[in-house]
């Protein structure tokens, strides 16, 4: 994560949160979610290099991962965040535009998810603030604010960098944990 901060910022940790970072990084990301057909969370799921797309409606964003066939839902039908809810994988997220930019606001998260697969933790108590933005027609821009003072000191916010594919075909990618776990780090 720390190539997609601004020069000269540090990941804030609170001391339990580093600690655990470093011995997952030591283990090589060993316990990975992915590692048993799990989804890898927010924002980590849009930084592995394989595609996902954005499909929109009137009253909701759809974002497809091709990854194990996952998907995540931004309503924008104008409701608020709710106050209470189950935490989930993906959270729960409510958007809107604000001029050429989609503001996504996301609560609601389980703690199994690992922020990207470097093994950055967080709690339930994270609140992600998304920014998405088209500088130019073939990229996207996704400036994420990570908020969770369980984990961290004061909120963070890596920026993501993508290359549009128009013509990115979409395949069917199954994780069969039966078959795969043999193959997998630490089995």
């Amino acid at each position: 994560m720390r190539n997609y901060l601004p020069d000269g910022e540090t990941v804030p940790f609170q001391p339990w949160a580093e600690e655990l970072y470093k011995q997952r990084v030591a283990n090589n990301g060993v316990g990975l979610p992915s590692e048993h057909c799990l989804p890898h969370g927010l924002p980590g799921g849009m930084m592995i290099p394989i595609g996902f797309q954005i499909m929109q409606t009137p009253g909701q964003i759809a974002v497809l991962f091709e990854e194990f066939n996952y998907y995540r839902r931004i309503m924008m039908d104008g409701r608020g965040l709710p106050d209470v809810m189950f935490p989930t994988w993906f959270g729960y997220s409510v958007g809107r535009w604000d001029k050429d930019t989609l503001v996504v606001d996301t609560i609601g998260f389980n703690d199994r998810t690992w922020i990207d697969i470097s093994g950055y933790p967080h709690t339930e108590a994270l609140h992600t603030t998304e920014r998405f933005t088209r500088p130019d027609f073939g990229h996207m821009d996704l400036t994420v604010m990570i908020d969770d003072p369980k984990a961290y000191t004061k909120p963070w916010t890596p920026t993501l960098h993508f290359q549009l594919l128009a013509d990115h075909e979409m395949i069917e990618e199954i994780c069969d944990n039966e078959r795969d776990a043999v193959h997998m780090v630490g089995k």
